[in-house]
């Protein structure tokens, strides 16, 4: 995906000796039906090479029993001797994202997909699951959170509180059994209907809050996880996305806006970091005074554009088009005209039910301590530390949110073999202090830093240094005997030709 580096890994990787772990989860006494289920494999009509199934969980794993299921989609990617020496469950993050794609990506890590089955998974809630929906509405494009005057305060927590009401009230009572705990107990389902006695996992963002969780319910089911690009999982949701605003301000300052610079020949934005800021500042401010229609009807505001700029943060390789998006607009404010036909494609909606099942499991989750007027403190004081997106607050409908009672396992890691968590200094969604916190708190976690770097998402996606430590953690059973690090990948160069790429495949907005 990226140009590879020559690195070899000189830290030496030893197996542990492994402590007795704690007992799992009890099993819910599960009807027959379920319980005697198998999952029926064909080739996949939407991913090539992928085989796709089946299989039913119960609506309710707090009532097991009743007789009421809701369907999980899953993917497999098999070696192609067909032999398997374990199960990796995979998911993209979130929370929400449908993971059935995900296996695709590991196409060309042959130690990893030679030696094991790679399984994808579209969570309760999401993807070709059954779905939770809000009806298609999404609070965050209603008006400009920048524009703090009392009437476009108001409606920005009306928006967000009829958010919270469309998601509850059109996705009914399965809407409040779309959490983490029902999650990870059809995760387990699956694993026994694999016929394994333990899982191996690679999750990332969202994923690693989900794998920590399974972990802490399911301890002895544990093989090898992989927690990448991590939230900090020992926390709540609220507090994850409290964190956004400084996370992607640091990755646009010390990454973004210095790469446009470099390139000013080619973007025409500024020869310094902050000239090319100053002319986002600019862009922006024209675009909320008077919007551009595109050829194509679309409507680009500011909230727009901060959009565009937001989801580019991700990855070093949406830096170009980005860039080239930003450069557009700032010529059509100045001049009226634009060369720019549609937006880019990093700007394509998300599924409803994947909106849906985000706001399920982080407000159903844990406890949401705002109100209204906490709420816009909140947003007035972040926003004015962290402008590019420190005034959004994407969890505001949990404020606003009937949550039902629910108190989740806190994950220690006690008990639990060691995991290894994978994560750059820069990553703009999950911030490298988080994830340290949450390494403090998971006893027995190793962490494998990866310096100069902010992409979200590195598993699988080029780094070689990376790539060789997590699938010695994986496949040979290898674990660290202490923290790592790893160098990063160089930012790309827009002037040359364009090379191949594999698609991002990280969830939003974790």
């Amino acid at each position: 995906m990226r140009g590879r580096l020559a690195i070899a890994v000189s830290a030496a990787l030893v197996v542990s000796a492994l402590p007795t772990y704690a007992q799992a989860e009890p099993e819910p006494r599960l009807n027959q039906a379920i319980a005697d289920q198998t999952i029926t494999w064909s080739a996949c009509a939407e991913f090539e090479g992928l085989e796709c199934g089946t299989f039913q969980a119960p609506f309710d794993w707090r009532k097991p029993d009743d007789g009421r299921t809701v369907t999980i989609a899953v993917s497999r990617l098999r070696p192609k001797n067909g032999q398997a020496k374990g199960s990796v469950l995979t998911n993209p993050g979130g929370p929400g994202g449908p993971g059935r794609i995900l296996p695709l990506l590991y196409t060309g890590r042959a130690k990893l997909v030679d030696n094991m089955e790679i399984i994808g998974i579209d969570p309760r809630g999401t993807g070709a699951s059954t779905n939770v929906t809000c009806g298609g509405f999404d609070w965050l494009g209603l008006a400009d959170p920048r524009d703090r005057s009392r009437a476009n305060t108001e409606l920005i927590y009306d928006a967000a509180e009829l958010q919270a009401t469309a998601c509850q009230t059109l996705s009914g009572e399965f809407g409040r059994v779309v959490n983490t705990e029902q999650t990870v107990r059809d995760l387990d389902l699956l694993r026994q209907l694999l016929g394994r006695e333990k899982i191996n996992w690679i999750g990332y963002s969202g994923g690693s809050w989900m794998g920590a969780y399974y972990a802490t319910y399911f301890p002895n089911r544990v093989d090898k996880f992989v927690l990448d690009s991590n939230t900090d999982f020992t926390s709540t949701f609220q507090d994850i996305f409290d964190n956004f605003g400084y996370g992607f301000e640091r990755r646009f300052r010390t990454d973004f806006l210095p790469w446009v610079a470099r390139y000013d020949s080619l973007y025409h934005l500024g020869t310094t970091a902050e000239q090319v800021r100053q002319a986002y500042e600019t862009t922006r401010a024209k675009l909320a005074a008077d919007p551009l229609t595109l050829p194509d009807g679309t409507l680009v505001n500011g909230v727009l554009l901060d959009s565009v700029l937001f989801r580019a943060q991700y990855s070093k390789l949406l830096f170009a088009d980005a860039a080239a998006t930003l450069a557009s607009l700032d010529q059509a404010t100045k001049t009226g005209v634009t060369a720019l036909a549609q937006l880019p494609a990093a700007l394509a909606q998300y599924p409803d039910a994947q909106n849906g099942t985000l706001f399920a499991i982080t407000c159903n989750d844990t406890k949401f301590k705002h109100n209204r007027a906490t709420l816009a403190a909140e947003a007035e004081r972040l926003g004015r530390q962290y402008p590019l997106i420190g005034y959004y607050q994407v969890l505001a409908p949990c404020a606003f949110w009937d949550r039902p009672q629910l108190e989740l396992k806190k994950p220690t890691g006690k008990g639990v073999p060691p995991v290894l968590m994978v994560q750059s200094v820069r990553d703009p969604a999950t911030p490298l202090e988080g994830a340290q916190r949450a390494h403090r708190n998971f006893e027995g976690s190793r962490l494998l830093t990866v310096t100069d770097e902010g992409d979200h998402g590195v598993y699988g996606f080029g780094n070689a240094c990376v790539d060789d430590i997590v699938e010695a953690f994986i496949v040979d059973g290898k674990v660290p005997p202490k923290d790592l690090t790893c160098p990063g990948m160089p930012l790309p160069d827009p002037t040359a030709p364009a090379a191949a790429t594999t698609p991002m495949l990280v969830g939003w907005p974790l």
